[in-house]
Protein backbone atom coordinates (compact mmCIF):
# COMPACT_ATOMS: atom_id res chain seq x y z
CA UNK A 1 0.00 0.00 0.00
CA UNK A 2 1.59 3.30 -1.11
CA UNK A 3 0.00 5.69 0.64
CA UNK A 4 -1.47 4.26 4.29
CA UNK A 5 -1.96 7.88 5.63
CA UNK A 6 -4.85 8.23 3.23
CA UNK A 7 -6.20 4.86 3.96
CA UNK A 8 -6.40 5.84 7.50
CA UNK A 9 -7.57 9.27 7.44
CA UNK A 10 -10.49 7.32 5.54
CA UNK A 11 -10.61 5.10 8.30
CA UNK A 12 -11.28 7.54 10.94
CA UNK A 13 -13.45 9.41 9.16
CA UNK A 14 -15.50 6.49 8.44
CA UNK A 15 -15.34 5.63 12.49
CA UNK A 16 -16.07 9.77 13.36
CA UNK A 17 -19.58 9.29 11.27
CA UNK A 18 -20.88 6.67 13.21
CA UNK A 19 -19.77 7.84 16.35
CA UNK A 20 -23.00 9.68 17.18
CA UNK A 21 -22.43 9.16 20.98
CA UNK A 22 -19.37 10.35 21.64
CA UNK A 23 -19.26 14.46 22.07
CA UNK A 24 -22.78 14.04 21.01
CA UNK A 25 -23.21 17.49 22.98
CA UNK A 26 -20.70 19.28 20.35
CA UNK A 27 -22.61 20.70 17.48
CA UNK A 28 -21.38 22.27 14.13
CA UNK A 29 -22.98 25.50 15.05
CA UNK A 30 -21.11 25.44 18.67
CA UNK A 31 -18.69 28.72 17.84
CA UNK A 32 -17.31 28.00 21.08
CA UNK A 33 -15.36 24.85 19.47
CA UNK A 34 -12.32 24.50 17.30
CA UNK A 35 -12.93 24.13 13.55
CA UNK A 36 -11.64 20.37 13.84
CA UNK A 37 -14.30 19.74 16.58
CA UNK A 38 -17.21 21.99 14.54
CA UNK A 39 -16.79 19.65 11.13
CA UNK A 40 -16.50 16.15 13.38
CA UNK A 41 -20.16 17.30 14.93
CA UNK A 42 -20.80 17.67 10.80
CA UNK A 43 -20.18 14.63 10.31
CA UNK A 44 -22.19 12.80 12.88
CA UNK A 45 -25.25 15.41 12.66
CA UNK A 46 -25.01 13.79 8.74
CA UNK A 47 -25.13 10.93 9.77
CA UNK A 48 -28.42 10.76 11.85
CA UNK A 49 -31.74 10.47 10.33
CA UNK A 50 -33.45 13.82 9.37
CA UNK A 51 -36.65 14.98 7.40
CA UNK A 52 -36.13 16.32 4.16
CA UNK A 53 -36.31 19.92 3.32
CA UNK A 54 -38.75 22.25 1.19
CA UNK A 55 -37.28 21.81 -2.47
CA UNK A 56 -36.82 25.25 -3.73
CA UNK A 57 -38.16 26.52 -6.59
CA UNK A 58 -37.47 25.74 -10.27
CA UNK A 59 -38.18 26.60 -13.39
CA UNK A 60 -37.51 23.50 -15.25
CA UNK A 61 -39.57 20.45 -15.61
CA UNK A 62 -39.43 18.23 -12.58
CA UNK A 63 -36.38 16.32 -10.82
CA UNK A 64 -37.14 12.60 -13.16
CA UNK A 65 -33.95 10.64 -10.73
CA UNK A 66 -33.49 10.20 -7.04
CA UNK A 67 -30.41 11.34 -5.63
CA UNK A 68 -29.27 9.63 -3.45
CA UNK A 69 -29.23 7.08 -4.76
CA UNK A 70 -28.26 8.08 -8.38
CA UNK A 71 -25.15 10.29 -8.92
CA UNK A 72 -28.00 13.19 -9.97
CA UNK A 73 -31.45 13.92 -10.26
CA UNK A 74 -31.43 15.75 -13.54
CA UNK A 75 -31.18 14.19 -16.92
CA UNK A 76 -27.52 14.78 -18.15
CA UNK A 77 -26.43 18.12 -19.57
CA UNK A 78 -22.49 18.50 -20.45
CA UNK A 79 -20.64 21.63 -19.67
CA UNK A 80 -22.50 23.16 -17.33
CA UNK A 81 -23.15 22.62 -13.52
CA UNK A 82 -27.10 22.96 -13.64
CA UNK A 83 -29.55 24.05 -16.69
CA UNK A 84 -31.10 27.10 -17.26
CA UNK A 85 -34.32 27.12 -14.49
CA UNK A 86 -32.60 24.24 -12.29
CA UNK A 87 -31.98 25.52 -8.74
CA UNK A 88 -28.65 24.57 -7.24
CA UNK A 89 -29.74 21.81 -4.77
CA UNK A 90 -25.92 20.83 -3.22
CA UNK A 91 -25.59 20.15 0.29
CA UNK A 92 -23.88 21.83 2.24
CA UNK A 93 -21.10 19.00 3.20
CA UNK A 94 -19.19 19.52 7.27
CA UNK A 95 -16.57 21.92 5.42
CA UNK A 96 -18.83 24.45 4.89
CA UNK A 97 -20.60 24.05 8.27
CA UNK A 98 -17.17 24.25 10.22
CA UNK A 99 -16.55 27.06 8.51
CA UNK A 100 -19.51 29.18 9.17
CA UNK A 101 -18.20 30.32 12.25
CA UNK A 102 -15.28 32.31 11.43
CA UNK A 103 -14.99 35.37 9.19
CA UNK A 104 -13.87 33.63 5.76
CA UNK A 105 -16.88 31.10 5.83
CA UNK A 106 -19.12 34.19 6.93
CA UNK A 107 -17.89 36.24 3.96
CA UNK A 108 -17.67 33.39 1.38
CA UNK A 109 -21.89 32.66 2.76
CA UNK A 110 -22.63 36.35 2.56
CA UNK A 111 -21.21 36.25 -1.40
CA UNK A 112 -22.77 32.76 -2.01
CA UNK A 113 -19.68 31.31 -2.63
CA UNK A 114 -19.46 27.20 -1.81
CA UNK A 115 -16.02 25.49 -0.93
CA UNK A 116 -16.66 21.28 -0.89
CA UNK A 117 -15.06 18.42 -2.22
CA UNK A 118 -13.99 14.64 -1.79
CA UNK A 119 -11.65 12.10 -1.33
CA UNK A 120 -12.11 8.63 -3.22
CA UNK A 121 -9.58 5.81 -2.89
CA UNK A 122 -10.16 2.37 -4.37
CA UNK A 123 -8.78 -0.86 -4.15
CA UNK A 124 -8.42 -3.46 -7.39
CA UNK A 125 -8.21 -7.03 -8.05
CA UNK A 126 -7.06 -8.33 -11.13
CA UNK A 127 -6.72 -11.19 -13.41
CA UNK A 128 -4.23 -8.95 -14.93
CA UNK A 129 -0.61 -8.53 -13.37
CA UNK A 130 1.03 -5.55 -15.33
CA UNK A 131 -1.94 -3.61 -16.42
CA UNK A 132 -5.67 -3.04 -16.74
CA UNK A 133 -5.60 -0.82 -19.64
CA UNK A 134 -7.82 0.07 -21.29
CA UNK A 135 -9.97 0.00 -18.12
CA UNK A 136 -9.42 3.27 -16.33
CA UNK A 137 -8.78 4.94 -13.74
CA UNK A 138 -7.90 1.70 -12.11
CA UNK A 139 -5.13 1.12 -14.67
CA UNK A 140 -2.51 -0.43 -12.03
CA UNK A 141 -4.02 -3.86 -11.01
CA UNK A 142 -3.93 -5.21 -7.39
CA UNK A 143 -3.33 -2.60 -5.34
CA UNK A 144 -5.01 0.53 -3.03
CA UNK A 145 -4.65 3.29 -5.17
CA UNK A 146 -5.21 7.00 -4.31
CA UNK A 147 -7.73 8.39 -7.45
CA UNK A 148 -8.54 11.97 -6.88
CA UNK A 149 -8.61 14.57 -3.81
CA UNK A 150 -10.80 17.21 -5.10
CA UNK A 151 -11.70 20.79 -3.70
CA UNK A 152 -14.25 22.66 -5.60
CA UNK A 153 -13.99 26.33 -4.57
CA UNK A 154 -17.70 27.78 -6.93
CA UNK A 155 -20.63 30.35 -7.25
CA UNK A 156 -23.56 29.10 -8.98
CA UNK A 157 -25.62 31.70 -10.76
CA UNK A 158 -28.99 31.92 -10.61
CA UNK A 159 -31.08 30.87 -13.29
CA UNK A 160 -34.40 30.65 -11.67
CA UNK A 161 -35.20 34.25 -11.51
CA UNK A 162 -35.42 36.49 -14.96
CA UNK A 163 -35.09 39.69 -13.74
CA UNK A 164 -31.98 40.39 -13.53
CA UNK A 165 -28.01 39.25 -14.87
CA UNK A 166 -26.01 36.95 -12.62
CA UNK A 167 -22.91 35.56 -12.64
CA UNK A 168 -20.39 32.48 -10.88
CA UNK A 169 -17.19 31.16 -11.61
CA UNK A 170 -16.13 26.89 -10.85
CA UNK A 171 -12.64 26.11 -9.95
CA UNK A 172 -11.65 22.50 -9.50
CA UNK A 173 -8.19 21.14 -8.06
CA UNK A 174 -7.57 17.33 -8.34
CA UNK A 175 -4.41 15.69 -6.96
CA UNK A 176 -4.22 12.00 -7.13
CA UNK A 177 -3.78 9.05 -9.72
CA UNK A 178 -6.84 9.71 -12.31
CA UNK A 179 -4.50 13.20 -13.20
CA UNK A 180 -3.16 10.60 -15.82
CA UNK A 181 -6.49 10.72 -17.84
CA UNK A 182 -7.86 14.33 -16.88
CA UNK A 183 -4.38 15.98 -17.79
CA UNK A 184 -4.78 18.90 -20.45
CA UNK A 185 -1.55 19.71 -22.67
CA UNK A 186 -0.64 23.29 -21.90
CA UNK A 187 -2.17 23.16 -18.30
CA UNK A 188 0.87 22.30 -15.94
CA UNK A 189 0.81 18.78 -17.91
CA UNK A 190 4.73 18.25 -17.74
CA UNK A 191 4.57 16.08 -14.39
CA UNK A 192 2.71 13.22 -16.92
CA UNK A 193 3.97 14.05 -20.12
CA UNK A 194 7.72 14.89 -19.40
CA UNK A 195 7.99 13.33 -15.83
CA UNK A 196 5.11 10.42 -15.72
CA UNK A 197 4.48 11.43 -11.68
CA UNK A 198 2.30 8.41 -10.09
CA UNK A 199 0.01 10.90 -8.36
CA UNK A 200 0.02 14.59 -9.60
CA UNK A 201 -2.41 18.16 -9.62
CA UNK A 202 -4.59 19.54 -12.46
CA UNK A 203 -6.41 22.55 -12.02
CA UNK A 204 -9.17 20.20 -13.72
CA UNK A 205 -12.05 22.76 -14.16
CA UNK A 206 -11.58 26.95 -13.89
CA UNK A 207 -14.58 28.91 -15.64
CA UNK A 208 -16.66 32.03 -15.17
CA UNK A 209 -20.09 32.07 -16.22
CA UNK A 210 -22.38 34.91 -17.04
CA UNK A 211 -26.50 33.88 -16.84
CA UNK A 212 -28.80 35.89 -19.42
CA UNK A 213 -32.37 35.77 -18.65
CA UNK A 214 -33.35 37.83 -21.70
CA UNK A 215 -31.93 35.36 -24.20
CA UNK A 216 -34.91 32.93 -25.12
CA UNK A 217 -35.63 31.77 -21.85
CA UNK A 218 -32.22 32.33 -20.27
CA UNK A 219 -28.96 31.42 -21.66
CA UNK A 220 -25.51 30.67 -19.77
CA UNK A 221 -22.32 31.54 -21.17
CA UNK A 222 -19.25 29.88 -19.44
CA UNK A 223 -15.65 30.53 -20.76
CA UNK A 224 -12.59 29.12 -19.41
CA UNK A 225 -11.73 24.93 -18.93
CA UNK A 226 -15.01 22.83 -18.65
CA UNK A 227 -15.77 18.95 -19.13
CA UNK A 228 -16.55 17.71 -22.65
CA UNK A 229 -19.64 17.29 -23.97
CA UNK A 230 -22.45 15.07 -23.91
CA UNK A 231 -20.89 11.94 -21.91
CA UNK A 232 -23.15 9.87 -19.17
CA UNK A 233 -19.71 9.41 -17.42
CA UNK A 234 -17.22 11.91 -15.81
CA UNK A 235 -13.81 12.64 -14.37
CA UNK A 236 -15.51 13.07 -11.02
CA UNK A 237 -15.99 10.08 -8.99
CA UNK A 238 -19.41 11.04 -7.27
CA UNK A 239 -20.80 11.64 -10.97
CA UNK A 240 -20.67 8.30 -11.94
CA UNK A 241 -22.87 5.24 -11.88
CA UNK A 242 -19.74 3.03 -11.35
CA UNK A 243 -15.70 3.16 -10.20
CA UNK A 244 -14.38 1.45 -13.27
CA UNK A 245 -14.92 3.48 -17.13
CA UNK A 246 -16.43 1.92 -20.36
CA UNK A 247 -13.29 2.10 -22.85
CA UNK A 248 -15.45 4.09 -24.94
CA UNK A 249 -15.03 7.12 -22.13
CA UNK A 250 -11.47 6.65 -21.61
CA UNK A 251 -10.55 7.39 -25.14
CA UNK A 252 -12.89 9.99 -25.32
CA UNK A 253 -12.33 14.05 -24.96
CA UNK A 254 -12.25 15.10 -21.11
CA UNK A 255 -12.26 18.22 -20.94
CA UNK A 256 -12.26 21.85 -23.58
CA UNK A 257 -11.01 25.46 -23.12
CA UNK A 258 -13.20 27.87 -24.93
CA UNK A 259 -16.79 29.72 -24.79
CA UNK A 260 -20.20 27.77 -24.55
CA UNK A 261 -23.37 28.90 -24.37
CA UNK A 262 -26.42 27.08 -22.91
CA UNK A 263 -29.37 28.30 -23.96
CA UNK A 264 -32.93 27.53 -22.80
CA UNK A 265 -35.44 27.20 -25.65
CA UNK A 266 -38.31 25.85 -23.32
CA UNK A 267 -38.69 23.25 -20.72
CA UNK A 268 -38.43 21.04 -23.47
CA UNK A 269 -35.75 22.21 -25.77
CA UNK A 270 -31.53 22.97 -24.82
CA UNK A 271 -29.50 24.79 -27.12
CA UNK A 272 -25.50 24.16 -26.58
CA UNK A 273 -23.14 26.16 -28.75
CA UNK A 274 -19.09 26.29 -28.10
CA UNK A 275 -15.86 26.94 -29.74
CA UNK A 276 -12.82 25.20 -27.98
CA UNK A 277 -9.45 24.80 -28.79
CA UNK A 278 -9.79 21.31 -29.87
CA UNK A 279 -10.01 17.88 -26.89
CA UNK A 280 -7.63 18.12 -23.93
CA UNK A 281 -5.51 20.88 -24.94
CA UNK A 282 -4.93 24.97 -23.73
CA UNK A 283 -5.73 27.46 -26.07
CA UNK A 284 -2.49 28.79 -25.81
CA UNK A 285 -0.91 25.67 -26.69
CA UNK A 286 0.76 25.24 -30.30
CA UNK A 287 -1.18 22.08 -31.02
CA UNK A 288 -4.70 24.07 -29.93
CA UNK A 289 -7.03 24.06 -33.22
CA UNK A 290 -10.30 26.47 -33.17
CA UNK A 291 -12.81 23.91 -32.95
CA UNK A 292 -16.89 24.50 -33.09
CA UNK A 293 -19.64 22.25 -31.15
CA UNK A 294 -22.91 21.73 -31.09
CA UNK A 295 -25.61 20.27 -29.23
CA UNK A 296 -28.88 19.98 -28.52
CA UNK A 297 -31.07 18.31 -25.69
CA UNK A 298 -34.92 17.56 -25.90
CA UNK A 299 -36.35 16.11 -22.97
CA UNK A 300 -40.34 14.57 -23.53
CA UNK A 301 -43.07 15.91 -21.74
CA UNK A 302 -44.00 13.11 -19.73
CA UNK A 303 -39.96 13.39 -18.90
CA UNK A 304 -39.68 9.82 -19.24
CA UNK A 305 -37.16 10.46 -22.02
CA UNK A 306 -34.35 12.73 -23.24
CA UNK A 307 -32.36 12.47 -26.17
CA UNK A 308 -28.66 14.41 -26.74
CA UNK A 309 -27.21 14.60 -30.01
CA UNK A 310 -24.02 16.65 -30.45
CA UNK A 311 -21.15 17.52 -32.46
CA UNK A 312 -18.72 17.67 -29.53
CA UNK A 313 -15.61 18.66 -31.41
CA UNK A 314 -15.46 18.95 -35.44
CA UNK A 315 -12.56 21.20 -37.52
CA UNK A 316 -11.11 18.84 -40.16
CA UNK A 317 -7.57 19.28 -39.03
CA UNK A 318 -4.82 16.90 -39.12
CA UNK A 319 -3.95 15.04 -35.99
CA UNK A 320 -2.00 17.08 -33.28
CA UNK A 321 -2.28 16.01 -29.66
CA UNK A 322 -6.41 14.49 -29.38
CA UNK A 323 -7.90 16.14 -32.28
CA UNK A 324 -11.14 14.23 -32.41
CA UNK A 325 -13.39 14.48 -35.01
CA UNK A 326 -16.70 13.83 -32.67
CA UNK A 327 -20.11 12.96 -33.34
CA UNK A 328 -21.89 12.06 -30.21
CA UNK A 329 -25.98 10.64 -29.03
CA UNK A 330 -27.12 9.92 -25.60
CA UNK A 331 -30.43 8.65 -25.16
CA UNK A 332 -31.75 8.49 -21.46
CA UNK A 333 -35.68 6.93 -20.75
CA UNK A 334 -37.19 6.22 -17.70
CA UNK A 335 -38.99 3.26 -17.08
CA UNK A 336 -40.49 4.10 -13.29
CA UNK A 337 -39.29 6.01 -10.80
CA UNK A 338 -37.08 3.37 -9.80
CA UNK A 339 -35.67 2.09 -12.96
CA UNK A 340 -33.55 4.02 -16.00
CA UNK A 341 -31.56 3.45 -18.33
CA UNK A 342 -28.35 5.58 -20.50
CA UNK A 343 -27.47 4.50 -23.55
CA UNK A 344 -24.49 6.55 -25.16
CA UNK A 345 -22.91 5.72 -29.02
CA UNK A 346 -20.61 7.21 -30.92
CA UNK A 347 -18.23 8.05 -33.94
CA UNK A 348 -14.76 9.30 -33.57
CA UNK A 349 -12.24 10.21 -36.16
CA UNK A 350 -8.40 11.38 -35.96
CA UNK A 351 -7.21 12.80 -39.46
CA UNK A 352 -4.15 12.28 -40.70
CA UNK A 353 -2.60 10.05 -37.81
CA UNK A 354 0.57 8.13 -38.29
CA UNK A 355 -0.07 4.02 -37.18
CA UNK A 356 1.90 1.38 -36.34
CA UNK A 357 0.47 -0.91 -38.87
CA UNK A 358 1.70 1.96 -41.59
CA UNK A 359 4.69 2.56 -43.21
CA UNK A 360 6.89 5.53 -42.31
CA UNK A 361 5.73 8.37 -43.18
CA UNK A 362 2.28 7.30 -44.29
CA UNK A 363 -0.57 8.75 -42.26
CA UNK A 364 -4.62 7.96 -42.41
CA UNK A 365 -7.78 9.07 -40.85
CA UNK A 366 -8.02 6.75 -37.69
CA UNK A 367 -12.04 5.90 -36.41
CA UNK A 368 -13.30 4.32 -33.92
CA UNK A 369 -17.10 3.33 -32.45
CA UNK A 370 -18.81 2.74 -29.72
CA UNK A 371 -22.14 2.16 -27.87
CA UNK A 372 -22.66 2.00 -24.00
CA UNK A 373 -25.49 1.11 -21.88
CA UNK A 374 -26.37 1.78 -18.17
CA UNK A 375 -29.25 0.15 -16.55
CA UNK A 376 -29.69 1.95 -13.02
CA UNK A 377 -32.39 0.51 -9.86
CA UNK A 378 -33.07 1.99 -7.08
CA UNK A 379 -33.22 -0.53 -4.49
CA UNK A 380 -33.73 2.16 -1.87
CA UNK A 381 -33.36 5.57 -0.68
CA UNK A 382 -29.04 4.80 -0.17
CA UNK A 383 -28.56 2.20 -2.41
CA UNK A 384 -28.55 1.59 -6.46
CA UNK A 385 -27.40 -0.89 -8.60
CA UNK A 386 -25.97 -0.80 -12.27
CA UNK A 387 -25.06 -2.65 -14.75
CA UNK A 388 -22.97 -1.80 -17.97
CA UNK A 389 -22.60 -3.61 -21.49
CA UNK A 390 -20.57 -1.91 -23.79
CA UNK A 391 -19.13 -2.68 -27.15
CA UNK A 392 -16.28 -0.80 -28.78
CA UNK A 393 -14.60 -1.29 -32.39
CA UNK A 394 -11.22 0.49 -32.59
CA UNK A 395 -10.81 0.11 -36.00
CA UNK A 396 -7.51 1.38 -36.87
CA UNK A 397 -6.00 0.62 -33.44
CA UNK A 398 -5.17 4.67 -32.57
CA UNK A 399 -7.53 4.97 -29.55
CA UNK A 400 -6.46 2.11 -27.29
CA UNK A 401 -3.09 0.66 -29.33
CA UNK A 402 -4.70 -2.69 -30.20
CA UNK A 403 -6.77 -2.98 -33.32
CA UNK A 404 -9.41 -5.05 -31.89
CA UNK A 405 -13.30 -5.25 -30.69
CA UNK A 406 -13.89 -4.68 -27.03
CA UNK A 407 -16.77 -6.31 -25.19
CA UNK A 408 -17.20 -5.43 -21.94
CA UNK A 409 -19.62 -6.09 -18.36
CA UNK A 410 -19.87 -4.46 -15.52
CA UNK A 411 -22.54 -4.88 -12.10
CA UNK A 412 -21.67 -2.76 -9.74
CA UNK A 413 -23.55 -1.39 -6.42
CA UNK A 414 -23.58 2.05 -4.63
CA UNK A 415 -24.27 2.55 -1.09
CA UNK A 416 -24.65 5.75 0.91
CA UNK A 417 -23.70 4.99 4.54
CA UNK A 418 -24.12 8.69 5.15
CA UNK A 419 -24.85 11.61 2.84
CA UNK A 420 -21.02 12.11 3.14
CA UNK A 421 -19.56 8.36 2.75
CA UNK A 422 -20.20 6.59 -0.14
CA UNK A 423 -19.28 2.35 -0.78
CA UNK A 424 -19.03 1.47 -3.81
CA UNK A 425 -18.10 -2.26 -5.03
CA UNK A 426 -18.03 -3.73 -8.36
CA UNK A 427 -17.10 -6.04 -10.58
CA UNK A 428 -16.25 -6.26 -14.44
CA UNK A 429 -15.17 -8.35 -17.49
CA UNK A 430 -13.51 -7.33 -20.60
CA UNK A 431 -12.48 -9.36 -23.72
CA UNK A 432 -10.88 -8.13 -26.49
CA UNK A 433 -11.90 -10.74 -29.89
CA UNK A 434 -9.64 -9.55 -32.17
CA UNK A 435 -6.16 -9.17 -30.58
CA UNK A 436 -4.53 -9.60 -26.98
CA UNK A 437 -5.06 -5.75 -25.60
CA UNK A 438 -5.09 -6.33 -21.58
CA UNK A 439 -2.20 -7.26 -19.64
CA UNK A 440 0.34 -5.15 -21.86
CA UNK A 441 -1.29 -6.44 -24.72
CA UNK A 442 -0.78 -10.28 -23.59
CA UNK A 443 -4.23 -11.12 -22.64
CA UNK A 444 -7.50 -11.31 -24.82
CA UNK A 445 -9.87 -11.66 -21.87
CA UNK A 446 -9.65 -9.53 -17.79
CA UNK A 447 -11.72 -9.88 -14.90
CA UNK A 448 -11.69 -7.48 -12.20
CA UNK A 449 -13.28 -6.61 -8.34
CA UNK A 450 -12.89 -3.50 -7.60
CA UNK A 451 -14.22 -0.90 -4.98
CA UNK A 452 -14.00 2.44 -3.92
CA UNK A 453 -15.24 5.28 -0.80
CA UNK A 454 -15.65 8.53 -1.48
CA UNK A 455 -16.08 10.50 1.76
CA UNK A 456 -17.03 14.24 1.33
CA UNK A 457 -16.42 17.10 3.51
Amino acid sequence: MKHPWFAAFAAGMVALCMAGNIHAETASSDCDRGLISRMAAAYREDAQPSAPGDAPPRRAMDAPLDSPPFPSSEWQLGGVDNNVGVPDTNARYPLEKALSCNALGQWLDRNKIQVYGWMAPSINFSSSDNSNYPVSYVSRPNRVEFDQFLLRIQRLPDTVQTDHIDWGFHFDQLYGYDYHYTAMKGVVSNQLLNNNRVNGYDPMIFYGNIYIPWVAQGMEVIFGRYLSLPDIEAQFSPNNYLVTHSVLYTVDAYTNMGILTTTKLNDQWTLQVGLHGGDDVAIWNRDARLTGQVCVRWVSKSNDDMIYPCVESYNNKRQTYNNLQEYVITWGHRFNSRLHMLTQAYQLTVNSVALATLPEGQTKDANAYGIVNYMNYELNPRTMLSFRNEFYNDADGQRTGYKTHYVTSTLGMTRWVTPDLEVRPEVRYDHASDQAAYDSGTKHTQWMAVMDVIMHF
